[in-house]
């Protein structure tokens, strides 16, 4: 990962727009990839656990759903003012107040004794590493050039992969040993570690304004940035597919080889070994050409409007081919989406530097508030077709079904405002 020359100290504040040394950017990268590698396999592990915890405590699909949700509507609700903080404060401080609340929520997960303790702990969870994304991407976005901002979002989504991809075979081997519970105060553990690498290696942030402008020229607020013609192009692919790809990627896929494609629990958590093994090549790849890309004018709408219906494909093999459909086409399915996981970078590079962490707070707002929705309706949607008479499997298929024609109605409207904007620059 490559930087333009600037400070080589990480502890020396600096000032907007003044670009790390490759050194320093590696090492901010590293600290800041270690929490998000966390934020991961946490987000992911309920997919793991789903048949311990589904036995342990009689859970329907929609409680399952719910579970996992929890976690994303946690993540949701921190957006609006996460934002407005990492702009004042900046990345340092506010992802260390954060992932205070992370520490309690995995700890309150690890002493839960009902559901309605799980829950309220992936909530907290889910709050507590709300900003573990946003904050990298925040100081990204003053600290690196734009090619390099496209790159280091990759890389920072392969680190996700890195800890989808532990949550699923290591987790599997670790539960013999450490027993859920114990799993969870383990990564309690790791995330104090996490807190630490940060604050050693994290540059301190430097106001060049007033209150919630941190760089120069006029603050931007979140009813401007909402009602940006660009940000408002991405909403519809961020909500329903973006989201909708997580919600399978850390839920749906696992449920769907176990009880529809007939695996044990431990070839499930095989599958989602290489489904996430896969996403994992996926965003290195992605990083090694954005800046080639980047470089020849291929913009992020235009490689979504041509890559993203590779993911329809996909679905409509797993609908048609139903208990036959494992794991590689789920992976298929993941991987076909990465496209729109182009729209992060790219929405906050359309603002002003100065409101980089509102703009991409409120992004992930409509990619965590689509995880949510996503990915507790399809469990309402397979227990509603269950309850009218339907199989297991018909009932999977079924709603399945339903999220794909969303996909393609949010790709409709994401095409219809990429057109319309394309032919209002080319006028």
């Amino acid at each position: 990962m490559s930087a333009a020359p600037g400070r080589s100290q990480a502890s020396t504040p600096v000032p907007e727009n003044e670009w790390l040394a490759p050194r320093t950017a590696v090492w901010v990268f590293m600290a800041f990839a270690l929490a998000y590698f966390l934020s991961a396999l946490v987000r992911a592990v309920t997919a793991t656990l789903s048949p311990v915890l589904s036995a342990e405590l009689a859970l329907q699909a929609s409680d399952l759903g719910l579970l996992a949700g929890g976690y994303f509507f946690g993540f949701a609700l921190t957006q609006m003012p996460l934002g407005t903080w990492l702009d004042r404060y900046g990345p340092r401080r506010v992802i260390l107040a954060f992932l205070c609340v992370a520490v309690l929520g995995c700890a309150a997960f690890a002493m839960a004794t009902s559901f309605a303790g799980l829950l309220a702990a992936r909530v907290l969870t889910g709050m507590g590493v709300s900003a573990c994304l946003m904050a990298p991407l925040t100081g990204y976005r003053r600290w690196l050039s734009p090619a390099t901002q496209m790159r280091a979002n990759s890389w920072m989504l392969m680190t996700g992969s890195f800890g989808m991809v532990a949550s699923t075979l290591p987790v599997q081997w670790l539960m013999p040993l450490l027993g859920w519970r114990g799993l969870f105060w383990l990564l309690a553990g790791l995330v104090v570690v996490s807190m630490l690498g940060i604050a050693a290696l994290v540059p301190a942030w430097r106001h060049h304004g007033s209150a919630g402008a941190p760089a120069a020229g006029r603050a931007v607020g979140y009813g401007e940035i909402w009602r940006h013609p660009y940000f408002r192009q991405m909403v519809p692919i961020g909500f329903v597919n973006y989201g909708g790809m997580v919600a399978v990627q850390t839920l749906w896929a696992g449920p769907w080889m176990v009880k529809v494609a007939g695996y044990t629990p431990d070839q499930s958590a095989l599958g989602l070994f290489g489904i996430n093994l896969c996403m994992l090549a996926a965003f290195w790849l992605w990083g090694v050409i954005n800046p080639h890309l980047a470089h020849r004018g291929l913009l992020p709408e235009r490689l979504i409007a041509w890559g993203l219906p590779l993911s329809f494909v996909a679905l409509g093999a797993i609908v048609g081919l139903g208990a036959d459909a494992g794991w590689p086409l789920w992976a298929a399915f993941c991987v076909g989406s990465t496209f729109v996981a182009l729209s992060q970078p790219a929405v906050a590079q359309a603002l002003p530097p100065q409101a980089a962490g509102r703009a991409l707070s409120a992004f992930n707002l409509v990619i965590f508030a689509g995880i949510f929705v996503v990915q507790w309706s399809i469990g309402l949607v397979v227990d509603a077709f269950g309850a009218m008479g339907w199989s297991t499997e018909a009932s999977f298929r079924g709603a399945v079904a339903v999220f794909g024609l969303c996909c393609l109605l949010a790709y409709g409207g994401f095409l219809r405002g990429y057109r319309r904007h394309a032919i209002a620059s080319r006028g």
